[in-house]
C-alpha cells in the first residue's frame, strides 16, 4: 500500500470516529402515530422514569427582585448548563456547571442537599411541600411536567416530531384554555416510550421562547447508585439547616395562614401556612410574607426598574411572561407568577383581605 493510500485510510477512519456520535443527529426524526391526548398523559406520568443526561437551558426573563430573590431570577435570565441523573422522584442529582466547579442538588427521600464546590460547603434539608424554584425543576422532564400539570385533551395538539440528542420525539403543543395566564404557549418533544419530555419551549406573546431546556445528551437508562448519591470527598463543611429558602421558612414560622382561594384559583397545598401557592400548571402564582427589611429592600428593587408601577396598595413590575407584587397595606406579601396583572393584583387583594393570624397567634 503506498503512503497516500495509508494517509487516506487513515483520514477515513478518523472521519468515521468522529462523525460517529454525530450520524444519531442526522438522522431525521421519525414519524409518530401517538395521539397529543396519549403522549400529554405519558409525560404527566413520566416523574418516575429514570434518565441521565446533559442540559442547557436558556431564560430571556430578566427581573429586578433583589438580593433575597437573585437566585431565582438567575434560573429564569440566564443561560445554564446541568448535568442530570435521574432515579426516581426520591433519588436524583442535578449539578449545575460554572466555569469555577459547580453547584450541586442531591436528592435522596424526604432531604435535599446543596453542595456549594468553591465553598467546599454541603448542607442538607428537609424538601418542604411549598419552596421558590430551584435548578432540578429546569430539567426537561421536570418542566414539561410542570407546565403540562392539570391540562387537559382539549388544551393539547400534535407537532411534527424532532431529533433532541438523538432522539426521535414526537411533538405537543399546550394552548392554556385559561385566560388568567400569560403564557401563550408551550411546545415540548418527548421520548414515546418514557414520556419524558427531551425539549420544552414556553412562549408569551412572541414568536421567540422566554425560556427553553432541552437535552444536549440523554440516555433513558438507569443511572448508578452512586451518580445520584452524596459522593464529595475531601475537607467537605457539612450543615443541616431546618428551610431550604426564604418561601420554606415564611411558611414554617410566618404567624399568618392564607386563604384556600384567591382571585378564583384554588390553593395548591394543603395546611395553614403562611405562604400560597395556587393555580395550576402555566396559570400559578405564589404568596409569600416578608419582613419588614426584606420588604423595603424589594420594593427598592423593584422601582429601581423603569416598568415598575407604584400603586395605592402596592408596587407591580411585569416582565415579560411574570408579574411581580408587592403590597403597602399592613404587613407586606409579594406575590409573583404567570398570570395576568388583573389577576394578581385581585390575588393580591384576597390576600390581604383574607390572611388571617394561626396558631399561638390567633
Amino acid at each position: 500500500m503506498t503512503s497516500l493510500r495509508r494517509w487516506c485510510v487513515v483520514a477515513v477512519v478518523a472521519a468515521v470516529v468522529v462523525a460517529a456520535p454525530l450520524l444519531p443527529r442526522l438522522v431525521p426524526a421519525s414519524a409518530s402515530d401517538v395521539t397529543a391526548a396519549e403522549l400529554l398523559s405519558r409525560v404527566q406520568a413520566s416523574g418516575d422514569q429514570a434518565y441521565s443526561g446533559y442540559v442547557e437551558t436558556d431564560g430571556a426573563v430578566q427581573l429586578a427582585v433583589g438580593e433575597d430573590f437573585s437566585d431565582l431570577a438567575e434560573l429564569f435570565g440566564d443561560r445554564l448548563r446541568l448535568r442530570v441523573w435521574w432515579q426516581d422522584e426520591d433519588a436524583w442529582r442535578v449539578n449545575r456547571l460554572l466555569l469555577s466547579g459547580e453547584e450541586d442538588l442531591v436528592h435522596d427521600g424526604e432531604r435535599t442537599t446543596s453542595y456549594d464546590y468553591e465553598r467546599a460547603r454541603a448542607v442538607t434539608s428537609r424538601d418542604p411541600d411549598i419552596r421558590l424554584p430551584r435548578t432540578s425543576d429546569l430539567v426537561p422532564p421536570s418542566m414539561g411536567r410542570i407546565t403540562t400539570d392539570g391540562a387537559g385533551a382539549d388544551e393539547v395538539s400534535r407537532l411534527p416530531a424532532r431529533r433532541i440528542a438523538g432522539v426521535s420525539a414526537p411533538g405537543l403543543r399546550l394552548e392554556p384554555a385559561s385566560e388568567q395566564t400569560t403564557i401563550d404557549h408551550v411546545d415540548l418533544w418527548a421520548d414515546e416510550e418514557t414520556g419524558l419530555a427531551l425539549r420544552v419551549e414556553v412562549y408569551a406573546g412572541s414568536s421567540t421562547p422566554v425560556l427553553t431546556t432541552a437535552f444536549e445528551e440523554f440516555s433513558a437508562a438507569d443511572p448508578e447508585p452512586d451518580q445520584v448519591a452524596d459522593t464529595w470527598s475531601g475537607q467537605v463543611e457539612r450543615d443541616f439547616d431546618d428551610t431550604v429558602d426564604l418561601a420554606d421558612a415564611a411558611n414554617q414560622y410566618a404567624p399568618f395562614r392564607v386563604p384556600r382561594r384567591v382571585a378564583g384559583l384554588e390553593r395548591r397545598t394543603a395546611g395553614t401556612g403562611a405562604v400560597g401557592v395556587y393555580g395550576t400548571g402555566v396559570t400559578r402564582l405564589i404568596a409569600v410574607p416578608l419582613r419588614e427589611g426584606d420588604a423595603d429592600d424589594l420594593r427598592e428593587s423593584l422601582l429601581g426598574s423603569p416598568a415598575a408601577v407604584a400603586t395605592d396598595t402596592g408596587t407591580l413590575l411585569a416582565v415579560g411572561p411574570v408579574s411581580v407584587f408587592l403590597t403597602s397595606e399592613g404587613f407586606s406579601y409579594v406575590l409573583a407568577g404567570t398570570v395576568t396583572d388583573e389577576t394578581l393584583l385581585r390575588a393580591a387583594e384576597d390576600i390581604v383581605a383574607g390572611v388571617r393570624l394561626r396558631g399561638r397567634f390567633e
